[in-house]
């Protein structure tokens, strides 16, 4: 490996969704472990701003939204943890001197200096673990425990929630979000199940929160009707206010959506719904954090992999996450 200098900077390259966002940013604070003066910077897309700006471990962000931005990008390193061809030729361009990427993308093989031998595809592990296992051209080890990899989210930075949204949270109760919907990035529980679980709560120790997109709004809005003691969320905060309000609550309940990332890394109980197939199943995407859990059906789910509507998830038990949010 080309040496690096004392304090060198190195780009963590991750432009896809908050979820995979949230379990990439680990990495900042495992390098910062062993390279305390570096810095690191984040390429993102302007969406996921808001997530990055919660961990103490990332010096800078930059967005690939922004055109001037991509031409300007300089660094000693740039990392591409999630492969895009027009990134990893852009950093060539830009003539960062050292460029990693996998051997498993071709256009790596032109733009990159540095190929790793890493495929996630048939892998045990967790998207995190696979993450850091990027960074073994550091000469660092990369073996970690999956129970270890929430000490290196360094999510100290949540802004504080506004007074008009804080009024709404019950200090005498259990504050749980129910997120039921996914934008169609995993598969769901189903509106019914959700109706089911806010059912079986009790009300008297739990105070529901619906939340969601304003067009997922409109998705949930027979569950809004049909319970109208739940507070709906649904379209009304902004991403920095919705992180803020989850670091308010106790707890949220959902798929594999960003919102249970965030909410397990801020150190909400997040109880993820899961289905049991792969590359979707909880081993590779489970929530990580201090009181994360998830639910999955012990099975085989090959039947449901060629649509969204997946059995397999809808009969997990209300009772079961109820059991969950009790514990």
């Amino acid at each position: 490996m080309q040496k690096l200098p004392d304090h060198f900077s190195i780009i963590l390259s991750r432009t896809d969704s908050i979820g995979d966002v949230v379990l990439t940013l680990p990495m900042a604070g495992y390098i910062k472990q062993y390279f305390p003066n570096c810095k690191i910077i984040f390429l993102g897309r302007n969406y996921t701003r808001d997530v990055v700006a919660l961990t103490e471990h990332v010096d800078e962000f930059v967005s690939w939204d922004d055109v001037e931005a991509r031409k300007n990008l300089k660094a000693d390193v740039i990392l591409h943890v999630f492969p895009v061809k027009e990134i990893a030729k852009q950093a060539k361009q830009n003539g960062i001197k050292l460029r990693v990427g996998t051997k498993n993308r071709l256009y790596h093989w032109f733009f990159c200096n540095k190929l790793m031998n890493l495929s996630r595809k048939n892998s045990e592990l967790h998207e995190s673990q696979l993450n850091i296992k990027l960074l073994s051209f550091l000469n660092i080890p990369t073996e970690v425990k999956l129970e270890d990899v929430k000490r290196y989210y360094g999510f100290t930075k949540a802004e504080p929630l506004a007074e008009e949204w804080k009024v709404l949270i019950d200090k005498s109760k259990t504050n749980v979000i129910l997120h039921p919907k996914s934008k169609g990035s995993a598969r769901e529980w189903g509106l019914d199940n959700f109706s089911m679980l806010i059912d079986t709560l009790d009300k008297s120790k739990f105070k529901i929160f619906i939340s969601g997109t304003k067009d997922e709004g409109l998705l949930v809005k027979p569950l809004l009707e049909k319970h109208k003691e739940v507070v709906d969320l649904t379209g009304k905060l902004s991403l920095q206010e919705f992180i803020s309000f989850i670091n308010t609550t106790d707890a949220l309940v959902a798929a594999s959506t960003g919102p249970l990332h965030i909410a397990s890394a801020l150190g909400k109980k997040a109880i993820g719904l899961f289905a049991p197939m792969r590359p979707i199943h909880p081993g590779r995407w489970m929530p990580v954090g201090e009181k994360a859990n998830h639910l999955v059906l012990n099975k085989a789910c090959d039947d449901c992999r060629k649509n969204n509507d997946c059995h397999c998830i809808r009969e997990i038990k209300a009772k079961e996450v109820v059991d969950l949010l009790n514990k």
